[in-house]
């Protein structure tokens, strides 16, 4: 006994205290001892009999009885059959209830097609420090400690870049970063975030232009550069499986070596994930298409911690949906894409490089819609305007000086032959299209410094700033191509009269084309006027808000001027469905809460 209250020390004090009779036990039975004796027996008076006793104290304890059962009944508003009565309606009232609450579960699923964004409640995130302190652990336990960080410039640069389009506020900055090496580990780490309703903002390049990976809502960054491995090439069946974080231009570097090729070539630095996300094309657009003909299957993990894959690796399949191409363009706000199946082709024996200036812009993109018109098979168009070729040579970006005039640069891939022929082509049409110029490249080493003005385009206006304090606004539109001189043509006078440093280029093979503005803080309001004068023109000429950038942060409230409001309902419902909790990327796309008034531009 004693063993067992040694595991109890605070209840020693109470056992050892001396035992006290509480006040109504006492009561009780000094009313006990009451009843031995009568009320008029006094102790002068002589003591009565037994018989006496006892009839006095039945009569007594009768009298008590008869009176609590007379005060009960004053304090009871039913008879017997009434409290019958009410017995009944108690238990019909709470079947009628424990009925409706069972109706209510589990909860009738929508009828309509698409969600609105009246009908949907604002998402239910949680990014208290505790709760995200209290995953930290898990998420040590998931990647080791070396893989989980807290620091304060890893944190800075996964917040956002100074080529975003978004200028991201100060609380928006993630709790921590995590760099996982399989899906497995994504796998897992989903599924405590999922648990602990927090939001993941997903990162490969980083070299995203409209606020794709700002995290509006904080909580944890996943970074995929831990996973950057060429998992299996299948050269007989030119694709091969990646994953994310390989960049690629590492990857052709990888293929070069067995005579093959990928063709999708954004800016330098874009990795596989983001490339995927967005839907990018590249310089190669006009010749080889954008990266949705260049994936043939995804893994990708789910909201929830799920793991799918949308496909096998046939060139064609009927199979079901195409969740391939759902995911592709999706930013990261329906899953996080593990492995990327990509489609390959043979390196083109031969390329060259030609250069053409012009008097306007109206005359460069004429050329241009031309050269679509006639068939010729050129692997690439891009165009800079007079403003962007000065700020080529202004910033030494260049080995060379450029006439600063709107320019075209034009790619030939194929046979020796045909490129001869192709350049022979475009050069007839850029003399009937008062061209000033023509130069192709006659060796390697000139095809390189030729196509390089068009690469540094970016990197040039960026050296152009003029204080820190300056920012760069890297937008895209793109329309049909009988569309493409008129816009472009608009486009240059608004930036003229704007007064702002800025420039244009693009794909313009494919009716794509880029604006590059330089602004300060007191110039933003100017930059965005400009950049949603040029949106408004490429919707009203039936084209799209953008060509291969995506809409991230930015364009998210033009969707529906360029889709309409029913399609963008259908999209929430397939994020809905896909991220009940809306947890993935958060505020990219489409909204999936209500806007603030000021956050709406007027159309």
């Amino acid at each position: 006994m004693a063993r067992t209250l040694g595991f109890l020390p605070s209840l020693g004090p109470a056992l050892r205290a001396p035992r006290t009779r509480p006040h109504h036990i006492s009561s009780v039975f000094q009313q006990r001892r009451q009843f031995g004796v009568s009320p008029q027996y006094r102790g002068d008076e002589s003591p009565r009999s037994f018989k006496t006793q006892l009839f006095e104290s039945t009569h007594q304890r009768v009298k008590r009885e008869r009176a609590e059962q007379e005060r009960f009944s004053q304090h009871q508003p039913f008879s017997p059959g009434g409290r019958y009565a009410a017995l009944m309606f108690a238990l019909a009232l709470f079947t009628t209830g424990a009925y409706y609450l069972g109706s209510l579960k589990p909860v009738s699923l929508p009828t309509s097609s698409t969600t609105p964004l009246s009908d949907l409640p604002p998402p239910q995130l949680n990014v208290s420090p505790s709760n995200l302190q209290a995953a930290w652990a898990s998420f040590v336990d998931i990647l080791g400690k070396e893989n989980v960080s807290t620091e304060y410039n890893d944190l800075e640069s996964h917040s956002g870049s100074d080529w975003s389009s978004y200028s991201r506020k100060v609380n928006e900055r993630p709790f921590l970063v995590l760099y996982p090496a399989t899906t497995e580990e994504v796998s897992r780490v989903m599924k405590v975030c999922h648990q602990r309703s927090i939001p993941v903002t997903p990162y490969s390049g980083g070299t995203s232009l409209e606020g794709h990976f700002a995290p509006t809502k904080g909580g944890v960054c996943i970074d995929f550069c831990r996973m950057n491995r060429i998992l299996k090439l299948h050269k007989g069946d030119l694709d091969v499986v990646v994953q994310p974080g390989l960049g690629w231009e590492e990857l052709n570097e990888e293929l070069a070596q067995d005579g093959l090729f990928f063709p999708p070539d954004p800016g330098p630095g874009a990795m596989i994930g983001g490339m995927v996300g967005t839907g990018c094309s590249g310089t190669n657009a006009y010749r080889y298409g954008t990266m949705r003909e260049w994936v043939l299957s995804l893994t990708v993990v789910l909201a929830d911690g799920t793991i799918i894959k949308t496909r096998q690796r046939p060139r064609k399949s009927s199979a079901g949906y195409d969740l391939t191409r759902l995911f592709i363009g999706s930013e990261g706000t329906l899953g996080l894409v593990t492995e990327a199946t990509l489609k390959l082709t043979v390196k083109p024996k031969s390329q060259s490089v030609a250069v053409a200036s012009f008097p306007t812009i109206h005359s460069a993109a004429e050329c241009v819609t031309r050269v679509v018109e006639e068939g010729i098979p050129v692997a690439g168009v891009e165009i800079l305007d007079d403003a962007q070729m000065k700020f080529i040579n202004a910033s030494n970006a260049t080995s060379r000086q450029w006439k600063e005039s709107p320019t075209l640069f034009f790619k030939f891939s194929g046979t020796p032959v045909g490129i001869k022929e192709q350049i022979s082509m475009v050069q007839k049409i850029v003399s009937g299209t008062s061209g000033r110029s023509f130069e192709f490249a006659r060796d390697d080493s000139e095809m390189k410094e030729l196509w390089s003005a068009r690469k540094d385009a970016l990197w040039s206006v960026m050296a152009m700033r003029r204080s820190p304090e300056d920012h760069v606004w890297t937008t895209d539109v793109a329309v049909p191509m009988s569309k493409l001189p008129d816009i472009i043509e608009a486009t240059k006078q608004d930036m003229n009269q704007s007064g702002l440093l800025a420039g244009i280029c693009g794909h313009v093979g494919d009716g794509n084309f880029h604006a590059i503005i330089l602004f300060n803080e007191k110039e933003k309001k100017t930059a965005e006027a400009v950049v949603h004068r040029m949106v408004k023109r490429a919707v009203e000429m039936e084209g799209t808000v953008t060509g291969e950038h995506g809409i991230g942060l930015i364009k998210r409230d033009y969707l529906e001027h360029e889709l309409g409001e029913s399609t963008v309902d259908a999209m929430r419902r397939l994020k809905h469905a896909l991220d009940p909790l809306c947890l993935l990327n958060c505020d990219k796309v489409v909204r999936m809460e209500r806007a603030a008034p000021a956050d709406i531009k007027g159309w």
